[in-house]
């Protein structure tokens, strides 16, 4: 039989441990200004949604500098009344509103369904599940909104036996290929992916060890938590290579248009829209090309997207290109028919197919386009990296789009498929 008392005691054991620590799981500022940027752009007051605030480190930046009001959600009382009087010291009581909640039940007249611009939760979406909460927390988004989702997860793909078992225990753990998988089959198409720094799991465990080391064994439950806090001290520091937090942001995928991947029986349709979507031919030309080169031509990377009544309604294609001799992916083309132009459906495929991508484990897309038209997926110029093609273009129309962070961006002259022509 499970001792209640004692699990409460544990947990109260816990919060101690953890009251007034300037975090309660690994960031940073600067992560979160830096993720607040790619979730962007957001209203003038965007209203905010921070699940699992804790004592509201993040709550507190984003009242203050993206101007937002904050509902700031959590179970543990003491770290809302913490989070109450620091808004109230800096000013910002009226934009910081908290809410006692289990971030797994959000009913009721304070979560009210497309209420919220932006849903933030750090280090906080383990205590539902991350697929939950991406499939749950949806309804919960205005038009247009975003939610940003940090999940623990592999950084190898070989780890070892003791951080394997650390994690069997205490929240098993997936790769980041599987963690975007499973945000794409809850329904979200993925805008940015940050591996968090090293440092923001030195702002969390420095103060956390010196609290540890300082700590009463005597108090109730006190004993167990500094033994699972010692041990997630100690495997941090022999296996921190192995994992890491990801910080996802995300939006609903289109429901108007959904993407899939080409099947045998799209290639003509695919024709069509191409031949339909541009001045000539070449396009869809290419595209038969492209599919019948071996090296260039990668199985799932070619998606199309559907109108209401089933015949397709935009293409996208991602095949193999080089950047020097490291892999990379060139989008191209992207077709939308020109009965469904400028309602959606060119950026729900392009989205879909950059998602297989990141499901792919690739890292970096190249584009050649229209510079109004690609940042929004989150493409800036190549030669931010030293990436060139080796023809005359303009600087803001070739650009690159790097998927996983956390493997080095190679510079170098583009080396296209040889369909191309270049």
């Amino acid at each position: 039989m499970t001792d209640h008392t004692d699990d409460a005691s544990r947990t109260e054991a816990f919060f101690t441990l953890h009251h007034r620590l300037p975090r309660q799981s690994p960031g940073s500022d600067a992560t979160t200004r830096r993720l607040l940027a790619l979730a962007g752009p957001l209203p003038d007051r965007p209203r905010v949604l921070d699940l699992g605030c804790g004592p509201g480190r993040a709550a507190l930046l984003l009242a203050a500098e993206a101007g937002a009001e904050v509902t700031a959600v959590d179970l543990h009382q003491p770290f809302l009344d913490e989070l109450r009087e620091a808004a109230a010291a800096r000013g910002l009581g009226d934009r910081v509103r908290t809410v006692r909640a289990d971030m797994g039940d959000l009913t009721g007249p304070a979560f009210p369904a497309g209420s919220f611009d932006l849903i933030w939760a750090e280090g906080s979406a383990y205590c539902v599940g991350f697929d939950t909460a991406v499939r749950d927390w949806q309804r919960l988004l205005a038009p247009g909104g975003a939610m940003m989702i940090s999940e623990c997860v592999w950084t190898t793909d070989a780890p070892s036996a003791g951080a394997r078992d650390f994690w069997d225990r205490n929240g098993s753990l997936r790769t980041l290929q599987e963690t975007t998988a499973a945000a794409v089959a809850a329904g979200c198409t993925v805008d940015a992916v940050l591996i968090q720094p090293e440092s923001d799991w030195d702002a969390y465990y420095a103060p956390l060890a010196e609290r540890v080391a300082s700590a009463d064994p005597g108090a109730p439950g006190m004993e167990w938590a500094l033994a699972a806090t010692r041990e997630e001290l100690a495997v941090r520091r022999a296996h921190g290579t192995e994992y890491g937090y990801a910080a996802y942001v995300l939006r609903p995928a289109d429901p108007r248009w959904p993407a899939r991947r080409e099947t045998a029986a799209d290639r003509a349709a695919v024709h069509a829209v191409n031949t339909a979507a541009f001045p000539t031919r070449d396009e869809a030309g290419l595209v038969d090309a492209l599919r019948a080169d071996a090296e260039a031509w990668l199985p799932g990377l070619s998606h199309v997207a559907e109108a209401p009544d089933g015949s397709l309604a935009a293409y996208a294609l991602l095949t193999r290109c080089r950047v020097g001799d490291a892999p990379a992916l060139a989008l191209a083309p992207v077709a939308t028919s020109p009965a469904h132009q400028r309602q959606g459906a060119g950026q729900a495929v392009v989205r879909a197919v950059l998602d297989a991508a990141r499901v792919r484990g690739e890292a970096l897309v190249l584009v050649l386009g229209h510079p109004a038209y690609y940042p929004r997926f989150g493409f800036v110029p190549a030669s931010r990296y030293g990436i060139r093609p080796g023809f005359e273009v303009p600087d803001e129309a070739m650009m690159a789009l790097v998927l996983d962070d956390s493997v080095p961006v190679p510079a170098g002259l583009i080396r296209y498929p040889a369909a191309f022509g270049v």
